[in-house]
């Protein structure tokens, strides 16, 4: 199936590793230009030399910590210096924490939301104009499951991503723009690997996840990439879990 994204153009947060990564490879792959971003340079200049040993075209890297302030308009400008313009905003850059107190300080709370929520939405607020005035783009939230285990602070982050990314595209659709949400189930990371031991990944799989393993990074980006791509053109605020079942509840 041809995508027909060739020489369409992708920020990718959160690339160095994990779902991020797997989706800027399997973007280039489709001939689209990529701008990779995130903390670790070694690793996404890593990434870039995979890309263009597979014929991609070479990416542009920016080293960045989004959490710095200011953090989102410095990338989407230097994303549009080294693309030109912005297609498609993959927001990729998050992360969960372990359950906290109900008197934990509001710094922690502050943080976690402001990783996961706030520099979600000022990244894309910063590209939406470029893509308004193309009249054609893209965004994918890689955001979180709705059935949290714990006090997360994730969690209310990662609901506001969903509510905040509905209303987005009842207001930029008209702009031939769609917004949609992928919120990971086990997903097959580093972060993954480091939590939990072997044991209880076996364990899991076979009493929580219905196809009975944790997933690839490969099995989400093939989604995002789709969802990248003009064949979805009439695919926009939505919530589409790849959790291998997981997800207990049907609506």
């Amino acid at each position: 199936m041809d995508l027909q994204l060739r020489d369409k153009t992708a920020l990718v947060t959160g690339a160095s590793q994990g779902i991020g990564r797997a989706i800027a490879k399997m973007l280039a792959a489709e001939g689209v230009k990529v701008c990779i971003a995130a903390r670790r340079r070694d690793l996404l200049e890593a990434l870039a030399q995979e890309i263009t040993a597979a014929g991609g075209v070479a990416p542009a890297i920016i080293e960045t910590d989004i959490m710095q302030d200011g953090a989102p308009q410095r990338l989407a400008d230097a994303a549009r210096a080294a693309l030109g313009h912005v297609d498609i905003l993959i927001n990729s850059a998050g992360g969960s924490r372990p359950a906290i107190p109900i008197d934990a300080p509001e710094e922690e709370w502050d943080s976690v939301i402001t990783l996961n929520f706030t520099r979600v939405r000022q990244l894309t607020h910063a590209v939406l104009p470029g893509m308004i005035k193309g009249r054609w783009g893209r965004v994918i939230n890689i955001s979180g499951k709705s059935e949290p285990d714990a006090l997360l602070a994730a969690s209310p982050a990662k609901a506001a991503v969903h509510a905040w990314s509905k209303g987005l595209s009842r207001e930029v659709g008209k702009h031939g723009i769609t917004i949609n949400c992928i919120p990971p189930g086990r997903i097959m990371s580093e972060q993954i690997r480091r939590k939990y031991s072997d044991e209880f990944r076996a364990k899991e799989s076979a009493h929580d996840i219905p196809v009975g393993r944790y997933g690839e990074p490969e099995e989400l980006a093939a989604l995002a990439v789709f969802l990248s791509s003009p064949l979805a053109s009439f695919i926009t605020g939505t919530l589409m879990p790849v959790d291998g079942g997981m997800r207990r509840f049907a609506f």
